[in-house]
């Protein structure tokens, strides 16, 4: 009876390690990255994002992004931004349904295309993930995760009590 119930923790364990992996991670603008001369609107055809996902911006320091509200989007508004960050790499975790606005906070960079709506779904998402390297999480709402460390040594911990019960 013990030994079930110690191979159904481990069960749930590693189900907890897989599904944060079932999350999207999405290069903004792709190889282009964020910066001018690329259609962001056009990039988004055909993605699906879903709620924690992560859009990663890379760009020159000489860029910015910040996200903002939809009327601060629609008129290229600066000087509101929600969040902002000009590190040259920048991840946002899309941590809640709807729609996120991004624009660069140059003036005259949102009025020439560098600006990005994203409609996040709820949900896991479903299409292939693409690894990539960036640092810097503006918190634009919250989340509970799960640290991949924490699963990972509480599923060696529930193994090895398996194992020697």
């Amino acid at each position: 009876m013990a030994s079930s119930i110690v191979g159904m923790v481990c069960l749930l364990l590693t189900l907890c390690m897989v599904v944060p992996s079932l999350a999207t991670v999405y290069t903004v603008g792709d190889t282009s990255g964020w910066t001018l001369g690329v259609d962001y609107s056009t990039w988004t055809k055909g993605k699906t994002f879903k709620v924690g996902d992560s859009l990663v911006f890379n760009y020159p320091t000489s860029h910015t992004v910040d996200e903002v509200s939809s009327s601060d989007y629609s008129t290229c508004t600066v000087g509101n931004a929600i969040t902002t960050d000009n590190s040259g790499s920048t991840t946002v975790a899309l941590k809640t349904a709807g729609t996120h606005y991004f624009i660069c906070g140059v003036v005259s960079h949102c009025g020439n295309g560098m600006k990005l709506a994203v409609k996040v779904e709820s949900g896991s998402s479903t299409t292939p993930s693409t690894a990539t390297t960036a640092s810097n999480v503006p918190e634009s709402s919250s989340s509970w995760s799960l640290s991949p460390f924490v699963a990972f040594v509480t599923t060696w911990v529930a193994l090895f009590v398996m194992v020697i019960s």
